[in-house]
C-alpha cells in the first residue's frame, strides 16, 4: 500500500505553483513592456505628423530634457495596478545629446477627465526643465505640484507661441485622433518597477536608465530613432 505524504504533496505543489506564477507573471511583464514600447513609438509618431500638433510640439522637443509619452490613458480610472494609463519616458544626456531610456511609468487621477469626451486618450508630456525631469524621477509625482505643468499650443502658424512657454511640463493629448484638451493637472505619474524590471531583465530604476544609462534594451531603438527624428538627431 501506497501512503501518501499530504503535507509534503502540498508543499510541492505551493513550490510549483509559486515557480510557474511567476514565470507566468514575467512573461506577461516582458509582453505588455515590449507592446507598450511600441505602441509609444507608433503615438509620437503620429503626433509628430499632426498638423495641429506636430509643428508646435517639435518646437518643444527640440529643446525638451524628456519626453513621456502614454498611448492609452482611460478617464477616471484609478492609478493603482497601472488602469490608468501606462507609458514610456526618454531622457535627452546633456552632453551628447543622445536619447535614452525607456523608463516605464503609470498615470492617473480620478478627477481628470476628457473635455472633448470619450474615455481614451494619447497623452504626450514634454519636460523642459530639470525641475520637470527630477520630478518625474521620483517614485510618483504629483503634476501641477512636484511640477508646474500647461497645455500645450495647438494650431498652425503659432510656432513661436511656444517659445513663451515656462511651465515645467507640457502636455499635449488627443482623442479619437483629435485634440482632447485634457488637463493632467493634479494627476499622479509613478513608476512601473515591474515592467523595467521585466523589460531590461534585472531590478533598475529611473535613474539607473535615464541618468547612469546602467541598462538598455535593443527594442527600444525604434522608439529612440522616431524621437531623435523629431529633433533632427542621427
Amino acid at each position: 500500500m501506497i501512503r501518501i505524504n499530504a503535507p509534503a504533496v502540498a508543499a510541492a505543489m505551493l513550490f510549483a505553483l509559486t515557480i510557474f506564477g511567476g514565470q507566468r507573471a514575467l512573461a506577461d511583464d516582458v509582453q505588455d513592456a515590449t507592446q507598450l514600447v511600441e505602441k509609444a513609438r507608433l503615438t509620437f509618431e503620429s503626433f509628430s505628423a499632426d498638423p495641429n500638433l506636430g509643428r508646435n510640439m517639435q518646437s518643444l522637443v527640440n529643446r525638451a530634457r524628456g519626453v513621456l509619452i502614454y498611448p492609452q490613458v482611460l478617464r477616471g480610472a484609478f492609478i493603482f495596478g497601472g488602469a490608468g494609463g501606462s507609458g514610456v519616458f526618454l531622457v535627452r544626456d546633456l552632453t551628447s545629446g543622445k536619447w535614452g531610456g525607456p523608463a516605464f511609468y503609470t498615470i492617473g487621477e480620478v478627477s481628470f477627465g476628457l473635455q472633448a469626451g470619450g474615455d481614451l486618450a494619447e497623452i504626450v508630456l514634454v519636460a523642459l526643465t530639470d525641475r520637470g525631469v527630477s520630478a518625474l524621477l521620483a517614485t510618483s509625482a504629483k503634476l501641477g505640484a512636484n511640477a508646474s505643468v500647461a497645455l500645450g499650443p495647438i494650431g498652425a502658424g503659432i510656432a513661436g507661441a511656444t517659445e513663451n512657454l515656462s511651465a515645467d511640463i507640457v502636455s499635449y493629448s488627443r482623442n479619437k485622433g483629435l485634440y482632447a484638451g485634457l488637463s493632467v493637472e493634479g494627476a499622479v505619474v509613478a513608476v512601473r518597477g515591474a515592467l523595467n524590471a521585466a523589460y531590461y531583465g534585472k531590478e533598475v530604476d529611473p535613474i539607473q536608465i535615464l541618468i547612469r544609462h546602467e541598462v538598455t534594451n535593443p527594442h527600444a531603438d525604434g522608439l529612440i530613432g522616431a524621437v531623435q527624428k523629431v529633433v533632427g538627431g542621427s
